[in-house]
């Protein structure tokens, strides 16, 4: 026999800090969980819990110019209670929602790494049990800055944030579901202490000033738990590890730079980006020739001396009001908008700003043709799909197509989020909508775009849109307290500048916002100017462009799309339409080729491609559901002869016995003496007889 021996684990390490956010205790858990990551917490808050963990590359990874960071929120069905669908029954690959969470917690985190680290750096973030009254992103956010702040891996945190909701007029911090589904706000805000980091918002056509209102009360919200995250880490946080700086040799750029500087500025001089890339190849040529021996990296330096290079002169002359392209500050690229480019598809817009263009290709169908979700959370479909793809010819690269990656699903979010506030209801448009934006030429702000074309195609389907929605993009230059911002920025003001804040929106109020930043943080006054300047530019463009395009949605919906009906019928009636094994409405779809989808409450959708098919498929659930009212006289047709009596079909599909009694007013021998199959009768209901039956005179219709 052999004798197992163990001792009782211990966490000499392990320790829980408590707080108390909007209301609801949140607690982190370190020492316990994960102790080979570099950074690792347990985050409860309410009965929602995220396990974060952190880890690093213990060197460098060679031959790229930047940050290897991956952030991956990872939603698992048990945290809901629920099993994965599929064949498999195990997660997959991330969900849309999964891959949007990861977006906006990497935004914030990112800018604040040192910016010549390349260490690889993982960001794991479990969600492990789902409390719907606390967000679990909200929680995985605060989790990876903790885990990051405690970790040996350099970081210039933390950050904290809150999603913020608007409940009857009030601003209302982390709502619980309940407040979350009469929101008119949906808009997670990251900050440090001192400045914001992030902002990702959906609204309902909320107004600027209000919007600012929501970021300040989040940003005093996060001061707060700050206070407690530092406690944290002033306990139990590690020194930062030593990394090799990446950083390019300073004098070797500055004797580079002030070769090619007036021939850089010639190339950066113009509007059109093939121009540029085409007058950079010489320089790139020019400099290997003239320092190739003295520089012997040089080739492989190229990429990020070309680009910290072309940076600097971007940036200088934008601090002095000078852009590349000529425009002011304030000044947007050239316009243009068109609808009905493709006869066969249901509604289609183009929206040029410059050079991007993106074509959007609007589709509708029934509504049993809403997206299908499989997630923790309640939502398990949406009726309105909006899919971005961005190819490689959009910016002169060849490149093959592939599946759609991060940035091109938070794109198609983006402007989904953008659009969801106008759209009709389903009662008022029993559709389901889908929008694909191609992006068919890029140089800065695609996703803007998208909103617009998506404008212009939802209009030209003939969807009753309550409004028109515009998006702009808004920039940023900082030199220490010195800032500026421009309006309708391009590839380069973006990529070399400090921020993108985009902001979709009706001339009533906002209905999306996404800021991403390279700095460390916003001011008040920063955020309000970016507010003001894209609010200005989307009123201009839904009145210069947008409206001069298509002045309202069309009348009605394209010759080639579905056309929808509903109705309305007892839900004990239910059983009768669809019939044993579904015969009936099979049969009904057999005859008059539309589509028929019952809701629970009675609620039919009837789809077709004329509106003759959908009266047909009309006509017949009428006529099954149809109930006669007692003392209601009905015009129908002799079917059928008896001794006893006739038959009338007094509604489609509806029949009836008359007694020979009730045939007329004096006695008759035979039916036939007053009757004939085909004559046209009128019909009185009288009610159930004592037997339960329906009871129907022809005499009594007579008056």
């Amino acid at each position: 026999m052999y004798e197992i021996k163990s001792t009782p684990m211990q966490f000499p390490n392990q320790k829980i800090f408590r707080y108390t956010l909007a209301g609801r205790p949140l607690s982190v858990e370190v020492g316990k969980m994960a102790g080979l990551a570099n950074g690792s917490c347990l985050v409860r808050y309410g009965d929602t819990a995220v396990l974060c963990c952190a880890t690093a590359s213990a060197k460098p990874r060679d031959g790229i110019d930047f940050l290897p960071l991956s952030v991956d929120y990872e939603e698992r069905m048990y945290a809901a209670g629920k099993i994965p669908g599929g064949y498999l029954k195990r997660e997959g690959k991330p969900s849309e929602k999964a891959i949007l969470t990861a977006r906006v917690i990497d935004r914030p985190i990112r800018p604040l790494f040192p910016k010549d680290l390349r260490n690889d750096v993982a960001l794991t973030l479990t969600v492990m049990s789902v409390d719907q009254d606390c967000s679990p992103e909200i929680t995985a956010m605060l989790g990876a800055s903790i885990a990051l702040s405690i970790s040996d891996i350099p970081w210039n945190g933390p950050i904290a944030g809150v999603f913020m909701g608007l409940v009857d007029g009030k601003l209302v911090v982390n709502p619980t579901e309940a407040e979350r589904e009469k929101s008119d706000l949906e808009l997670t805000v990251a900050a440090s202490m001192n400045k914001v980091v992030m902002i990702e918002a959906g609204a309902n056509e909320v107004a600027d000033d209000v919007m600012y209102d929501a970021i300040m009360k989040a940003h005093a919200e996060i001061k707060d738990l700050l206070v407690f995250v530092n406690g944290i880490i002033d306990e139990v946080g590690k020194p930062k590890f030593e990394y090799p700086s990446c950083e390019l040799d300073h004098d070797m750029f500055d004797k580079i730079f002030a070769f090619c500087e007036a021939d850089l500025m010639n190339a950066l001089d113009t509007d059109d980006k093939n121009v540029r890339d085409e007058r950079m190849l010489p320089i790139e040529d020019a400099i290997i020739e003239k320092f190739g021996e003295e520089y012997p990296d040089l080739a492989t330096q190229m990429p990020e001396l070309v680009y910290k290079m072309q940076k600097k002169v971007v940036r200088r002359w934008l601090l002095e009001g000078k852009r590349v392209d000529g425009r002011a500050l304030n000044q947007i690229r050239p316009l243009a908008a068109e609808v009905g480019l493709f006869k066969r598809v249901h509604g289609s817009g183009m929206f040029t700003r410059g050079q991007t263009q993106v074509v959007t290709m609007a589709t509708l169908g029934t509504l049993a043709e809403a997206q299908m979700l499989d997630g923790i959370d309640n939502e398990d479909s949406k009726r309105y799909m909006h899919h971005y793809n961005m190819p490689g010819y959009s910016t002169g690269e060849a490149k093959a197509t592939r599946s759609p990656g991060r940035r091109e699903i938070g794109h198609g979010a983006l402007a989904e989020r953008s659009l969801v506030p106008v759209l009709p209801s389903t009662e008022e448009f029993p559709y389901a909508i889908r929008l694909v934006s191609e992006v068919v030429s890029s140089n800065g702000s695609t996703s803007q775009a998208s909103v617009c074309g998506s404008t212009l195609a939802l209009m030209d389907a003939g969807v009753p849109i309550k409004a028109p929605v515009a998006g702009i993009s808004c920039g940023l230059i900082t030199e220490g307290e010195k800032w500026m911002t421009m309006i309708d920025i391009q590839g380069v003001e973006d990529f070399y500048g400090d921020m993108d804040f985009k902001v979709a929106g009706t001339h009533n109020g906002i209905t999306s916002i996404q800021m991403d930043l390279k700095i460390d943080g916003l001011t008040p006054e920063i955020i309000k100017s970016a507010l003001e300047m894209t609010h200005a530019g989307r009123d201009y463009i839904i009145d210069e462009v947008i409206l001069k395009a298509i002045p309202a949605p069309r009348a009605d919906v394209s010759e080639y799309a579905p056309k929808m009906m509903t109705i309305k019928i007892d839900p004990d009636k239910i059983r009768e339409v669809i019939g044993k094994g579904g015969c009936v409405i099979q049969k009904i779809t057999a005859d008059t080729g539309a589509k028929i989808d019952i809701e629970d409450d009675g609620t039919v959708y009837i789809a077709a491609v004329n509106r003759a098919a959908a009266d047909a498929a009309k006509a017949t659930i009428d006529a099954i559901c149809f109930e006669p009212v007692v003392g209601t006289v009905y015009t129908g047709k002799v079917t059928g002869i008896k001794e006893f009596g006739c038959f009338v079909e007094y509604a489609p599909g509806k029949e009836c016995i008359v007694h020979i009694s009730r045939i007329t007013d004096h006695r008759i021998d035979k039916v036939e003496d007053v009757l004939k199959l085909g004559d046209i009768v009128k019909v009185k209901y009288i009610g159930l007889d004592k037997k339960g039956r329906m009871d129907f005179s022809i005499r009594d219709a007579q008056g």
